[in-house]
């Protein structure tokens, strides 16, 4: 079977890193592969560099005939590529995450190529409806009439509620690969691994610091890139204000490996994830997660057997820690500047859904609050160190995470299970299955693209740390 694998890029990351798996599965498998790609790599696998599939250059506005010709040159391109290379197209064309407006020519170059009866299957990683309108392609509708793929449950739910069928929309999740953990290291961490960037929702990282054992701290990894750096800078000033157990940029000078070695136990308090590498790879290093459950990433994750402890779906803090109504007015002016982002008006219910999620509480989730008023509550239980014991009452949890400790048995179940479900054999297997599907099983659907919107902006998942405009 001939097989294309499209992105923008290669650089390094995690789509990469999806693709250059899928690309050993499918050697091992037999498969006869190309890469195709915006931006010259230097990779073990065939290799052919597509002018204009990269990102679109900055400020770039096009007339609708330049849109237009552009479109055709990359289709063309792109079956250039697949010539070259086998004389033939492709039996499946599979392009990665094309509904992220990252290239305003490649939806219209991918509908030319439906139209030309060629086989595509497009896998989303995320989609610009789920509080992202920075990458929303507005103009456009989503390609009709060709196979999908997503890679966890909730999204191959709303898009089946927007309009696949369920013959031509299918659930893929990643490979997971096994890190290297070393050994002999004093374990004295809580390793949060991670880029810090916004949504991995930095301030909980240092509340959770207030109440792990003296002696510990609380390590995250790599600073963030250069949108999120004032963000950043904040919470390493408030952390050295404070002096906070927490150390920052870990990860720059010190080995994965060792860094792994040095852990109680990987934490995690990220707000929104894809696919959710990190609730499943340290279980393969030896090592327990902890931390914030995103239930939608999770629940798929049980489903394959993996059990998770120490974890908590939401941290609830009392609500006199804040001024009363601020809550509700940020969420309420997020919403409508979410709304105006993608070109729509507020729908009125946004008001009343807000109210029934927030209004009469006692308290409410950390995690749902912006920087400004996370910093707050942190320095609040600063100053008065008795208000930490009303949260430990509000969220035992805090109190077994503090006593992290091996469970041998409950690593080795977990690393059995994520062998099993997301390991190479898998991801072959998967692969070939859904391969065949969108080679021999044409399909007449398409997305309502503002069902998708209704879907995703649904105020109770409303983080203000996890959407990008603000």
């Amino acid at each position: 079977m001939k097989i294309a694998l499209v992105h923008y890029h290669l650089r390094r990351g995690g789509v990469t890193s999806v693709i250059m798996n899928q690309a050993g599965a499918l050697a091992e498998a037999g498969a006869d592969l190309l890469i195709i790609a915006g931006e010259a790599a230097e990779i073990n696998y065939p290799f052919a560099l597509v002018e204009g599939l990269g990102y679109d250059p900055p400020e770039t506005e096009l007339s609708p005939a330049d849109r237009e010709n552009g479109a055709k040159q990359l289709a063309e391109g792109i079956i250039r590529a697949m010539d070259g290379h086998w004389g033939c197209p492709a039996d499946v064309i599979h392009v990665h995450n094309p509904l992220i407006q990252k290239n305003s020519l490649l939806i219209p170059a991918l509908e030319k190529l439906i139209n030309g009866k060629y086989r595509l299957l497009l896998q989303n990683h995320d989609l610009a409806e789920d509080f992202r309108p920075d990458v929303y392609s507005a103009g456009a509708e989503y390609p009709a009439d060709c196979h999908y793929a997503v890679i966890n449950s909730r999204d191959l739910d709303f898009l089946l509620r927007a309009g696949l069928k369920s013959e031509g929309l299918h659930l893929l999740p990643n490979e997971v690969s096994c890190p290297a953990s070393s050994a002999g290291i004093q374990r004295s961490r809580y390793l949060y691994p991670v880029r810090a960037i916004r949504r991995k929702n930095i301030g909980e990282a240092l509340l959770l610091s207030l109440f792990i054992p003296k002696g510990r701290t609380v390590a995250i990894t790599l600073p963030p890139s250069e949108k999120d750096s004032k963000r950043y800078s904040r919470w390493t000033s408030l952390a050295a204000s404070l002096c906070l157990p927490v150390e920052f940029g870990v990860g720059v000078n010190m080995s994965l490996a060792d860094l792994l070695g040095s852990a109680i136990c990987v934490l995690t308090t990220s707000v929104k994830e894809g696919f959710g590498f990190s609730f499943l790879e340290p279980w393969t290093a030896g090592r327990a997660i902890a931390g914030r459950r995103i239930d939608y990433v999770c629940s798929d994750f049980e489903r394959s057997g993996v059990r998770f402890e120490n974890m908590y779906s939401s941290l609830e803090i009392p609500r006199k820690f804040i001024a009363p109504g601020i809550v509700e007015q940020k969420m309420e002016n997020a919403m409508k500047r979410i709304y105006g982002s993608f070109g729509k008006d507020m729908p009125e219910r946004i008001k009343q859904d807000l109210e029934d999620d927030l209004g009469g509480k006692e308290t409410v989730d950390f995690g749902r609050l912006d920087e400004e008023l996370q910093e707050t509550v942190i320095r609040k239980l600063c100053d008065e160190p008795g208000e930490r014991r009303k949260i430990i009452e509000l969220n035992p949890v805090l109190e077994k995470i503090a006593e992290q400790q091996d469970d041998p048995a409950l690593i080795e179940a977990n690393n059995r299970a994520i062998k099993e479900h997301y390991g190479r054999k898998r991801t072959m297997e998967l692969l070939l299955k859904i391969y065949s599907s969108v080679a021999e099983k044409p399909v007449n659907h398409k997305i309502s693209k503002l069902k998708l919107l209704e879907l995703y902006l649904d105020p109770r998942r409303l983080f203000l740390v996890g959407i990008s405009d603000g």
